[in-house]
């Protein structure tokens, strides 16, 4: 077993019993007691568990991720301010592609560009772009995960390998100094290969993503060129940004300057 599964495995254990020991880790997964300490380590250094004599325990703050749906009515305020200027940045015959993020969906409803093409792996950006004329939808196949709405697997990530497009519009979960993570391995390994296959790739995330460690990185901060957010994160991440030449638009201030 690869350190990423037992990670995995730790991480479901912990949610049952809500702690574990490094005896409990070397009994379950046999491996020995250095093992287990370097397993505790890397998920310290995740922020997923915090470490106590012997062993760990969760973090009082979760790290998961509420269901789409959830996130999509509870959280709209500021990500629709984000998701309308998005919108603007796509112009007339560009080819895109849209990760499953719920910031992502309100740009894709307020598009108003015509003649472009969409690839995205997100049933619900499909299903608002299906309502738009001269649009053209290529929804990547795979594997659905109900609960988050994304498509992922082998197939969509070889599907992915046919596609070069202009922009990449991409949600985030957490943003830090090492770059973007996400709480999920299958989707954070196509949001990856989207990356790798835009000319220009935009973030969008609200405030609350900033200086949050999720399990999955995806990505350095050089491999963002945009990140459009609601309101200025703190000085130490400013400098972050600016030293990886990443551009900055933050809504709220555009908006207080009309």
């Amino acid at each position: 077993m690869y350190q990423e599964e037992r990670i995995q495995a730790i991480l479901e254990y912990l949610k049952e019993h809500q702690r574990v020991s490094i005896q409990d880790i070397c009994r379950l997964f046999e491996v020995s007691r250095d093992t287990a300490r370097r397993d505790l380590l890397k998920m310290d250094e995740l922020g997923v568990i915090i470490r106590t004599h012997g062993g760990a325990v969760l973090p009082t703050q979760t790290k998961e991720v509420k269901e789409y749906k959830d996130r999509l009515t509870k959280e709209s305020g500021e990500k629709q301010e984000i998701g309308r200027f998005a919108a603007t940045l796509v112009k007339n015959g560009d080819f895109i592609a849209m990760d499953a993020s719920t910031t992502v969906q309100y740009a894709a409803e307020n598009i108003s560009a015509q003649d472009i093409v969409v690839v995205t792996n997100s049933i619900d950006n499909a299903d608002t772009l299906s309502k738009k004329e001269k649009v053209t939808i290529h929804l990547l196949g795979g594997i659905l995960d109900p609960k988050h709405r994304f498509l992922y697997g082998s197939a969509t990530l070889s599907k992915l390998a046919d596609y070069h497009v202009d922009k990449l519009f991409l949600g985030a979960c957490g943003i830090t100094s090492s770059g973007l993570s996400f709480p999920h391995e299958e989707d954070g390994a196509v949001k990856r290969e989207m990356i790798r296959r835009a000319g220009q790739v935009i973030v969008l995330a609200d405030h609350t993503k900033f200086e949050h460690q999720m399990f999955y990185k995806i990505a350095d901060l050089e491999e963002v060129d945009l990140l459009i957010t609601d309101k200025r994160p703190s000085d130490k991440m400013m400098n972050e940004l600016s030293d990886h030449g990443v551009q900055l638009f933050i809504v709220s201030e555009e908006n207080n300057d009309d």
